[in-house]
């Protein structure tokens, strides 16, 4: 009666030892863990970029010139005697006497610098064109046929090739009756906060003053004035009455 006992219990140790064999086994098929991979570099921040220029460079007494600057990889920008400004812009400045104007550009990759030179004339030009045409001597229907209107892509100030070739063509009409004196009023489509919007007309206003004065038409001959989003020519909500909205226009100085 016992034989039978002992081969039960030898049957169990065997299938014991079988299963601990099989454990063994497919706890040894498994590899180990591949270390993570490395970190990747750090990458070094681009080092800063500044430019700035002065439209006209050389002004008479009393008269404005058109700072313009731009930078890249900056976020801290200062114009000496005029503190901090945007990272790129425009302003108009009327020094008393001939200026440096010194712009800093610090980012997280270093700093740069670039320095515009106004000059202060004698002002011998003032009555340059004393008795040719003036305001007075020309209507609002021939001006507006003559001298176009210049339009801007969304969120830029930058004359684009189509304006450029407009802005010629005014600069040729204004340069023909030196006389007259314009203003440039910078405007936006409404979408952005006013006060963002008064800075980019600002900005646009500048940009097409600086073009005609590239053009040859005195600095001293056009005012400039952002009317932002205040003003709009159209009031639908679509790209072709943004596109109205967004432009520079040239009236006759009265």
């Amino acid at each position: 009666m016992t034989q039978p006992v002992r081969t039960a219990s030898w049957q169990g140790r065997k299938l014991s030892l079988i299963g601990l064999a099989a454990l063994l086994a497919v706890a040894g098929c498994h590899k180990k863990a591949s270390p993570p991979p490395p970190p990747p570099p750090v990458m070094s921040a681009p080092a800063p970029t500044a430019d700035i220029t002065a439209t006209p460079a050389a002004i008479n007494a009393g008269d404005s010139t058109i700072l313009t600057w731009h930078t890249t990889g900056a976020t801290d920008v200062s114009i000496e005697g005029m503190g901090a400004v945007a990272t790129s812009g425009t302003q108009t400045v009327r020094p008393t006497d001939s200026t440096n104007y010194h712009l800093v550009a610090r980012g997280d990759g270093g700093t740069a610098d670039a320095t515009a030179r106004v000059t202060i004339g004698t002002g011998n030009n003032n009555n340059a064109n004393s008795g040719r045409m003036n305001e007075g001597d020309i209507d609002d229907a021939t001006f507006h046929q003559n001298v176009k209107d210049i339009f801007f892509d969304y969120d830029s100030y930058e004359v684009n090739a189509p304006s450029a070739s407009v802005v010629s063509q005014d600069a040729a009409y204004l340069n023909q009756h030196a006389g007259v004196k314009i203003v440039l009023g910078g405007y936006c489509d409404d979408r952005g906060s006013t006060e963002y919007n008064l800075a980019l007309g600002e900005n646009r206003a500048n940009a097409a003053k600086q073009a005609l004065v590239a053009a040859g038409v005195p600095a001293e001959r056009i005012r400039t004035v952002s009317y932002g989003k205040e003003k709009q020519f159209c009031s639908e909500h679509d790209e072709s009455c943004y596109q109205q909205n967004r432009r520079a226009q040239f009236t006759v100085d009265r």
